[in-house]
């Protein structure tokens, strides 16, 4: 690991605990910020809602520290928009978001779009499958973005047990992630969790870059937030255990390939190859191939977009 890592690592990683919630509660006083929360769910009526009873009993009504509490719905099939309602979330379609750009599937688009349906300084994301919820996972990671204005973006950083084995989740992680990141971005080496898909980040950050519109977002935004603002403005907080409906091998793979075509457009925008992952299932006649497109879009930064800019006031460019 480099040095440059170590220091970073001994000054950059924190535990949710470091910041007690009145602490948060006075910074936040302090500086005027605002904190918007997005959930991006996809048929997650069996979570949702506790995710949002959570966050809306102990960090709004409970403290003043969350703003908005939205979850856009990307399409779902069950009862999410119904549950995520009734548990205290404002509830967005992505499609009713800046409607003259066709959705495309995809967690990335999702939350992009949140950016023009949410008005908070800091944007805290966090993913609706999660099991036996806790509020620490969005106090913890906005906590460094208000106690410290020299950082920017915060990962959180927890255990992934994969039923009962401690340590064995977040296969994408160690398999592709991971190893992408220390042989290209060694600066990134120390992010325990970078696929991760609860983070903070603040807005004047998070509308300059781009965003991959599928898998491999968490990646893009993190490889292009040291690009942009540098290392010492990332973070990332130890918020406990993390608890959550795991994948299975095949839906892993497509994962891992969207991960590695993001990093392949980072790396080398002139020499790709062919975006298309092919994957074998057992059929009547043996094993029978499936190809699946690789995500490959990516969405421009948002002050690039018309509509934002005349939201927020700003001069587009």
């Amino acid at each position: 690991m480099l040095d440059e890592v170590e220091r970073w690592l001994a000054g950059r990683s924190w535990s949710a605990a470091d910041r007690t919630l009145d602490q948060l509660v006075a910074a936040k006083r302090a500086s005027g910020s605002t904190v918007s929360v997005v959930l991006p769910a996809l048929d997650e009526e069996a979570t949702v809602g506790a995710i949002v009873e959570v966050i809306r009993r102990e960090l709004v009504e409970g403290v003043p520290l969350v703003d908005e509490l939205v979850v856009i719905d990307s399409g779902s099939t069950d009862r999410t928009a119904e549950v995520a309602a009734k548990a205290g979330a404002r509830v967005v379609h992505r499609d009713a978001i800046l409607p003259r750009i066709p959705a495309l599937p995809g967690k990335g688009e999702v939350l992009w779009r949140s950016l023009l349906v949410t008005t908070g300084d800091v944007v805290c994301f966090v993913d609706a499958d999660l099991r036996d919820f806790s509020a620490q996972f969005v106090s913890g990671i906005v906590g460094p973005l208000l106690t410290d204005p020299g950082v920017q973006f915060v990962k959180a950083m927890y255990d992934r047990p994969l039923g009962d084995a401690p340590g064995q989740g977040g296969r994408v992680t160690e398999l592709v992630a991971r190893p992408l990141l220390n042989l290209h971005w060694p600066l990134l080496a120390g992010f325990v969790q970078p696929l991760g898909g609860e983070y903070a980040v603040r807005r004047s950050l998070l509308e300059r870059l781009p965003f991959p519109v599928g898998y491999g977002v968490e990646l893009g935004l993190l490889v292009d937030a040291l690009h942009t603002v540098g290392l010492d403005a990332l973070a990332q907080v130890d918020v406990g255990v993390r608890l959550h409906r795991h994948q299975d091998g095949q839906a892993l793979g497509r994962m891992a390939a969207a991960i590695y075509r993001t990093a392949q457009l980072r790396l080398s925008r002139g020499h790709l190859v062919r975006p298309v992952l092919t994957q074998f299932e057992r059929g009547e006649s043996g094993f029978e191939p499936r190809t699946h497109a690789v995500d490959t879009e990516e969405r421009p930064p948002m002050v690039e977009i018309e509509e934002y800019t005349r939201l927020s006031g700003r001069e587009a460019g």
